[in-house]
């Protein structure tokens, strides 16, 4: 799977400048949410690909910072949902 996600990578990057989520974001939706960005392995490979000189990155906080919304979203849903089965049990 390494090869594959770093050639999604690759492609993806290729066709604009993009940041991690950017990337996730785009591979999902072209693969009709088939392919999930996993950021758990997304990052990795980029900074892989870059040590490997296939990319070049600067590292920044995105525009609105995007991410930190996203996050802080995807943080209060999973706490909500935990905060109920502890209190249901």
């Amino acid at each position: 799977m390494t090869d594959t996600l770093d050639m999604l990578i690759l492609k993806t990057v290729s066709l604009e400048t993009q940041h991690g989520w950017g990337i996730a974001q785009r591979i999902q939706q072209v693969s009709d949410a088939v392919l999930c960005g996993n950021q758990g392995s997304l990052y990795p490979a980029l900074h892989r690909l870059e040590q490997q000189g296939w990319l070049s990155a600067s590292w920044g906080v995105s525009e609105n910072n995007r991410q930190l919304v996203k996050e802080t979203q995807e943080w209060t849903r999973l706490s909500t949902a935990v905060g109920r089965i502890m209190e249901a049990m």
